[in-house]
């Protein structure tokens, strides 16, 4: 049993699940495949919770850990996943897999901030296919305890935060599912300016990725993924002009900067959002509850985290008999 404890928390699932008898398994995988309006996944070391339906305004994507509490992948989900001596891991939540179009985020305004899909005039948003391509490029998502304060502007680019978490690109092999938690290496990092806002997108990869071990700069990335990054600056440079909006723009000239200075945004970005959680800044609107964060006034408690879902499912049976 130590044996197990000390292996990942993905090695753990497999090797339990190995312990199964081949009837077992199948129960297992049957019930898994069976789709409900309320179901649950294993993300590393938490779990998600479904309500609504996808594709629809009433989907909503909570997160539990392992032990089933409640929590916000925005302020409970730890920015470092594990620090080792020649690296530093973080975690990504995953909002949008590589080539999907569904614009799917963390609720920012929402109690526990649940996963949902964006909307735009009452409408879901979807990305165009940007030729040549299908829906995102990259696993999409966003580091938790991280936001990029409006109220703060760029030295470099003059543009303020767009009151969000940081954005960030997987490029791994894997193609992951919403709501999943990944550890990622940092690569590099692209200064996007969308309609003012400053709009970093992180560019990492999966630390389960065979290609892991190979890349650890944003020239390593260039070396061997030829194209990878033009692709990636076309490809936020024209995703909203379907829409009938104009270009993106970006600051450096559109050029990636390091591994380094990533770090350093991504460090800046968290003491940003220590402070919203804190009552140290004006929320804006965020919602701050969590579970876990013991320096926070919005700290609430597991019961009354439980009460936040329940009450999501009591509005969607009500809504629901109204239609």
């Amino acid at each position: 049993m130590s044996a197990l404890m000390l292996r990942s928390s993905v090695r753990c699932l497999v090797t339990v699940f190995d312990t199964f008898s081949a009837s077992s398994r199948k129960v297992i995988a049957q019930a898994a495949a069976v789709s409900h309006q309320c179901y649950f996944r294993k993300t590393m070391h938490y779990q998600t919770e479904q309500r609504g339906h996808q594709n629809s305004p009433d989907y909503r994507l909570y997160f539990k850990t392992s032990d089933g509490k409640y929590i916000s992948p925005f302020h409970d989900i730890p920015l470092i996943a594990e620090t080792e001596p020649v690296r530093v891991l973080y975690n990504m939540v995953v909002e949008v897999p590589r080539w999907s179009n569904a614009k799917m985020e963390i609720a920012i305004k929402e109690p526990l901030n649940p996963i949902k899909q964006d909307e735009k005039k009452g409408k879901l948003r979807y990305v165009a296919n940007i030729f040549p391509h299908k829906g995102y490029i990259w696993n999409y998502g966003a580091l938790p305890q991280t936001w990029e304060d409006p109220g703060q502007k760029d030295k470099e680019t003059n543009c303020c935060g767009d009151n969000d978490p940081i954005d960030v690109c997987d490029i791994g092999t894997q193609v992951c599912s919403t709501g999943q938690v990944i550890q990622v290496k940092v690569l590099g990092i692209l200064a996007m300016i969308d309609e003012g806002e400053m709009d970093w997108k992180v560019i990492a990869i999966n630390a389960e990725d065979p290609d892991a071990k190979n890349l650890n700069n944003i020239e390593d990335v260039r070396k061997n993924r030829p194209g990878h990054l033009e692709a990636t600056v076309e490809w936020f440079r024209k995703y909203k002009v379907p829409d009938g909006k104009p270009e993106n723009k970006f600051g450096f000239n559109g050029e990636f900067k390091d591994k380094d200075f990533a770090v350093e945004i991504i460090k800046s970005t968290h003491e940003h959002w220590r402070a919203l959680v804190q009552k140290q800044k004006n929320t804006g609107g965020i919602d701050c509850k969590n579970t876990l964060c013991c320096d926070s006034p919005w700290r609430c408690t597991t019961d009354e985290a439980r009460e936040v879902v329940q009450s999501v499912r009591t509005l969607l049976v009500l809504v629901s008999h109204y239609w």
